[in-house]
């Protein structure tokens, strides 16, 4: 049944996160609620590809030299971020997982899995995807994605069809540097987290904790009561992130786009302190963004 329904790319990307990527082509969902409207692919990874507020695009668009985890906004998981070295260990057992960004397996397999919309209104929709090879376990993931006239709300869940697993999720949204006339200013992340995760040569956090350091960042910083960020376009538009998830992943280091990843928690902590799924006690994690006109 999977290769049925596995795409050449889809393939590809197990084998190498900068494969050539067809993109989007089109979206097949539109979501709209005043000034807030979103537009998403269900079948590129139940990717959200475009988010428009106040007559604004806020994130980075697709075009043909994007690779696969490059543009729009996408869920992470079983998985959230690196695995290190492509070996999820559990309850003393090591489980091989596709390694897409020697040595590491990259940003988990929603991109190359097929979802499916089970409910779609005006202003909400509901994907899911099921867990099956190369994932060692059974399961299923629920996407659902609400509009409001001043929220976008994203939520996850992981449930277990059977035998317990790890697991960790998030989104990977890309934000535009730049939103409007082109010289506008650039936009500005501003946050006080807890702690910044130590990163290793090998790009893992070593389970350290220090003090925020300055940019730019390719880092993970931790929240002790849940995420809080603010984006600001100056000028323009302001998004204030919020999440039950207590990691944060930026990524500041292109021209055009910044990443601001709600995590449920730091990258290959799912090999150190798993957050552990059961039949009865699904994981979840929600994110809020709420956005404010300027001017």
């Amino acid at each position: 049944m999977e290769d049925k329904i596995c795409f050449d790319h889809h393939r590809a990307l197990r084998k190498a996160f900068d494969t050539p990527w067809p993109g989007p082509e089109e979206a097949d969902i539109t979501l709209k609620h005043g000034p807030i409207s979103l537009r998403i692919a269900s079948h590129d990874g139940a990717r959200i590809t475009s988010l428009q507020a106040y007559g604004y695009e806020l994130l980075r668009q697709w075009h043909g030299e994007r690779r696969a985890f490059q543009y729009g906004c996408f869920p992470m998981v079983p998985w959230a971020g690196r695995l290190g070295f492509g070996i999820l260990n559990f309850k003393g057992n090591d489980y091989a997982l596709p390694v897409n960004k020697p040595p590491h397996a990259l940003h988990g397999m929603a991109c190359y899995t097929p979802w499916e919309v089970v409910a779609c209104g005006t202003d909400s929709v509901t994907m899911q995807m099921k867990l099956a090879a190369p994932w060692p376990w059974r399961g299923v993931v629920t996407q659902k994605i609400d509009v409001t006239h001043e929220e976008v709300r994203l939520r996850l869940e992981i449930h277990s069809s059977d035998e317990d697993f790890p697991a960790s999720a998030g989104w990977h949204p890309w934000f535009a540097k730049v939103i409007g006339e082109e010289g506008s200013k650039q936009l500005n992340v501003h946050f006080d987290a807890d702690w910044q995760e130590q990163t290793g040569e090998d790009e893992l956090p070593t389970g350290l904790r220090t003090s925020m350091r300055p940019g730019p960042w390719d880092d993970c910083f931790g929240f002790d009561q849940g995420l809080q960020t603010r984006l600001e376009w100056p000028g323009k538009i302001r998004l204030e992130m919020t999440s039950n998830g207590k990691s944060m992943v930026i990524f500041d280091k292109q021209p055009d786009a910044t990443c601001v990843n709600a995590m449920s928690q730091a990258p290959n902590a799912i090999n150190i302190s798993p957050e552990v799924v059961s039949v009865q006690s699904p994981l979840i994690i929600e994110t809020r963004w709420k956005i404010t006109p300027l001017a």
